[in-house]
């Protein structure tokens, strides 16, 4: 039986909208999780982000463990004190920044060691010790396994190889966590672009038992359309009864994509990171407050929203924010974002639940294709 209740209240084909039901409060499904990357969402308060609607924050294993140390989080009362966000908390393994961020990282069947890009540190991280840092230090509500992570293109060998450990680390990392009531364990789907890898991966999984299943290996050089072509099938491989998460993915329409495809959970570090370089998304697409045109336009971004960043500030005060580097630019960019994207988590379960899913996405499709 799963950790958390999952109640799905509608379909429209293979779309679901539902509520993951944690002891820190009610998840909406389809949702959209900020990165809290170092225990901050960047540029904002956690008021702020609370303010934007969202229900749930993802938080980073490896930056938390070398900075300023899981076990110092743990004296200091867990993540959710740490930082102050009372709502649910998922941590990823720390598996991906691993792989792409340490300066020097080698993987064997017992752990990954790795030199921190911090200050060259050596540690070792496991299925084990992965769990330990997330479940018992950290504290989070939602633990990821630890996998291996195959950039794309690749071999069908080397993601067979990368999907095959990753199950093995998904069985110790179950042993790991054991039972718990009050917090849940996710596993994570790996192999590549073949459908064949995804079929055994997802069949591994489900033996092994896990509360809710993710679809890892995307994003990392596929591309949408290569994207889009594994989650024709890759979803359906994993049960009906649980929730989705396709890990790492955030532009509006892979996101639109996705929920047509049945995924329920995202996050993404897009938001934030587009606000710190002046860009707001945006129903009409992505602008760049940095354009000239901005310079005299006395309007706002969005003046139906409810995020005062978005409905209050013109986009000419926003232009010269960005291009004076100032720092109130890049907090309100950020939120405004943030605010955008849970606005269309918001649309899309309003689509699903009225069965106008399919009209919801052309109109997103030809909304984000103007810019």
């Amino acid at each position: 039986m799963a950790a958390f209740p999952f109640e799905i209240a509608a379909r429209d084909g293979r779309a679901r909208t539902g509520v993951l039901k944690t002891p820190r409060g009610a998840i909406r499904t389809p949702a959209f999780m900020p990165v809290g990357t170092a225990g901050t969402v960047k540029a904002l308060t956690v008021d702020q982000v609370a303010q934007t609607g969202a229900d749930i924050l993802l938080g980073n294993t490896y930056h938390l463990m070398l900075r300023p140390s899981a076990e110092r989080v743990a004296r200091l009362g867990g993540l959710h004190r740490f930082m102050r966000w009372e709502k649910p908390i998922l941590t990823d393994s720390g598996g991906f920044q691993v792989m792409s961020l340490s300066k020097i990282s080698k993987v064997t069947e017992e752990a990954v060691t790795f030199q921190s890009h911090i200050d060259g540190s050596r540690h070792v991280l496991s299925p084990e010790r992965s769990i330990e840092i997330q479940a018992d230090l950290l504290g989070s509500d939602i633990c990821m396994q630890l996998d291996e992570l195959v950039a794309l293109p690749a071999s069908d060998e080397r993601a067979a190889d990368a999907m095959r450990r990753s199950a093995r680390w998904g069985e110790r990392s179950k042993a790991a966590f054991g039972a718990r009531e009050t917090q849940a364990l996710f596993g994570i789907q790996q192999g590549g672009m073949s459908p064949t890898l995804r079929q055994e991966s997802a069949e591994r999984l489900i033996e092994t038992g896990f509360d809710g299943y993710a679809i890892g290996g995307l994003a990392v050089g596929e591309g949408h359309e290569g994207m889009v072509e594994v989650l024709d099938y890759a979803p359906d491989m994993l049960p009906q009864d649980r929730p989705r998460y396709l890990m790492g993915v955030g532009k509006p329409m892979d996101i639109v994509e996705a929920v047509w495809r049945g995924v329920d959970m995202f996050d993404c570090v897009l938001p934030t990171r587009s606000g710190r370089h002046g860009q707001a998304w945006t129903w009409a697409g992505a602008v760049n407050l940095k354009n000239a045109r901005f310079t005299d336009d006395d309007a706002p971004l969005d003046p139906a929203s409810d995020c005062p960043a978005s409905r209050d500030y013109s986009k000419a005060y926003l232009h010269h924010l960005v291009k004076s580097e100032e720092i109130l630019g890049q907090v309100l960019l950020s939120w405004h974002n943030l605010a955008f994207f849970q606005g269309l988590m918001t649309g899309l379960r309003a689509a699903i639940a009225e069965g106008r899913l399919a009209a919801f996405r052309q109109a997103v499709a030809a909304r984000q294709a103007e810019r």
